[in-house]
């Protein structure tokens, strides 16, 4: 999952309404004030799937990082999501396809260089370039001359095979015009553009960089609100305010320490204890009944996010990948409304699409009745599977990481199909867990899994662009199960080109509607926000991606 805004530039997200409550709580005014001592303060995290190179990073573990560290042309509006310009001064065009993009003077790195154009041209070529293996890659795949720089893995049923030498190591639509100017051109108008590049896969890259990759990504320079200090692996990230950060608001804490929990509850239970002075996520143990909010009084926080749940099928794999009607047979026997009374006390809200209810372009509906429980349908979805060949294997795994708390959502929506499909269904679906997120994710981007696996899709822009073109396109970033429809494909292409907002977000929306047909991926719920703070900390913001602004928190005075 990972980060947002909308198409036309500086225009607001609709209808958020993120509550931000801060401190408060347990505690006399005497009482002495621990994080006061030093500055530092202890939020929620979790093992990082990658290093911190910001292109080779697409979950939020290392993105919440990324953003803490690495400041982009574009930021989003912590309260809005709307994008606004950050160490861009300008960014212009009079066609969407020629960008001309020139930075603010003085910015700097952590190492004391200056921030360049060179430094985005340089590493937007660098992630680009398919022999480095970053996973963002596909993102600067509608600049002109990608195709010269990233070649595709020619795998096949005959193992592995070395890919070709791409023709170049720079692509032609990127072009250093002075030391604060750089020239993009698109192989055709996108008006989506400028709002994508706030999203860490466009983040610098320093000098530093290119001449110990390995290295920087355990130790990186940075030239964000916040500098890297340590990362002790899978116990704590460090961080501490960067002195020479450009920003008008400047952090208010020291020192920030991402805090890594093998599960939700004993992160709850810290917060509890003021150990932990800030979690965006809180258990379904704490979530029944609300008692979230009466165990945390005026330090709960609660509202929306961008942040949609799936359940995805590797659909290079004949066995577990099923055919359209499986996928839609299991689609049908899931009771996402009693998962979600039940579970999440209603602080999730079942969906019926692939998209996030809060961002542009939401239209509801795009699942049809493939969203909706109805356990006879799914029965005679299950039997079209079989009669056209497919046999679904004695035990369907469905995996998830063990160090969140989505043991028992998944056990639910496993009963719920068990029990829908019935004793004959030949086959029983089984909730399965890996130790921690960092080594599911390793297997689903190795393409290793076994079995149907969870997937969550945290908003990079609240548009509804980014909740298909980097998930269901061929060969995208986050496309998990190789999913590939060349119809889709061109319908999302011509939504790119639109430049007419309201065109642009209709074409969108019928691409939507065409996942139906094949159904990659099972939507399940949209995430309500339930976050929580120590006694010891004010003023925190939570943004409509459901993380901590970073700028926000404050160390409370005595």
């Amino acid at each position: 999952m990972t980060k947002g805004a909308k198409i036309a530039a500086g225009s607001a997200l609709l209808a958020l309404g993120v509550a931000a409550c801060g401190g408060g709580g347990g505690g006399s005014g005497s009482e002495t004030n621990p994080r006061a001592a030093d500055g530092t303060v202890y939020i929620r995290g979790c093992e990082p799937q990658t290093g911190l190179v910001p292109g080779n990073i697409n979950e939020t573990c290392g993105g919440t990082i990324a953003d803490f560290i690495y400041s982009k042309l574009v930021k989003y509006n912590s309260d809005t999501a709307a994008p606004e310009l950050d160490q861009a001064e300008s960014i212009e065009t009079s066609d969407n396809r020629v960008w001309t993009i020139k930075l603010k003077p003085g910015l700097k790195w952590s190492d004391g260089t200056p921030v360049t154009a060179k430094n985005y041209v340089d590493a937007w070529n660098y992630t680009a370039y398919s022999p480095n293996q970053q996973i963002g890659a596909p993102w600067f795949a509608d600049i002109e001359g990608f195709e010269d720089v990233y070649t595709e893995d020619p795998d096949g049923p005959d193992g592995p095979k070395e890919a070709p030498t791409p023709k170049s190591d720079k692509m032609s639509g990127l072009e250093v015009i002075d030391e604060l100017t750089f020239k993009v051109t698109l192989k055709a108008p996108q008006a989506v553009f400028r709002t994508k590049l706030g999203y860490s896969t466009f983040a610098p890259l320093p000098e530093a960089f290119f001449k110990d990759p390995k290295g920087f990504a355990q130790n990186p320079i940075s030239n964000g609100p916040f500098k890297f200090v340590k990362w002790d692996h899978n116990k704590e990230i460090v961080v501490e305010a960067n002195p020479d950060y450009h920003g008008a608001e400047k952090p208010k804490v020291k020192r920030i320490v991402y805090r890594m929990y093998q599960n939700d509850d004993a992160a709850y239970a810290d917060l509890l204890s003021n150990n932990l002075d800030f979690t965006e996520l809180v258990p379904p143990s704490a979530l029944a009944g609300d008692k979230w909010k009466s165990d945390l009084g005026d330090r709960a926080i609660e509202g929306q996010q961008g942040v949609v749940q799936t359940i995805t099928f590797p659909l290079y794999d004949k066995e577990y990948g099923g055919n359209a009607d499986f996928r839609k047979a299991l689609s049908l026997a899931i009771d996402r409304k009693t998962i979600t009374e039940k579970i999440f006390n209603n602080g999730r809200t079942p969906i019926d699409g692939w998209v996030s209810p809060i961002v542009e372009g939401y239209k509801p509906g795009a699942c049809g009745e493939f969203c909706t429980y109805d356990p006879a349908k799914a029965r005679e979805y299950l039997a079209k599977a079989k009669a056209a060949g497919y046999t679904p294997p004695k035990e369907f795994p469905l995996w998830y990481n063990g160090d969140s708390a989505h043991k028992e959502w998944v056990d639910a929506v496993a009963n719920s199909i068990n029990q829908a499909l019935g004793p004959d269904a030949g086959f029983t679906v089984v909730g399965k867990a890996t130790p921690t997120f960092a080594e599911l994710r390793d297997l689903v981007t190795q393409r290793k899994i076994k079995g149907m696996f969870r997937t969550g899709w945290q908003m990079d822009y609240p548009h509804i662009e980014n909740f298909l073109n980097p998930l269901y396109k061929t060969g995208a970033s986050s496309n998990d199960g190789d999913y590939s429809n060349k119809a889709l494909d061109a319908k999302l292409s011509e939504a790119d080109r639109e430049t007419d907002p309201a065109k642009s977000l209709a074409l969108y929306q019928e691409a939507e509607a065409m996942l139906a047909e094949d159904m990659p991926a099972i939507p399940l719920w949209s995430y309500g926000l339930q976050a929580g703070t120590s006694k010891w900390v004010t003023g925190v913001k939570v943004t409509p991606f459901g993380v901590l602004d970073p700028l926000s928190i404050a160390i409370k005075e005595a």
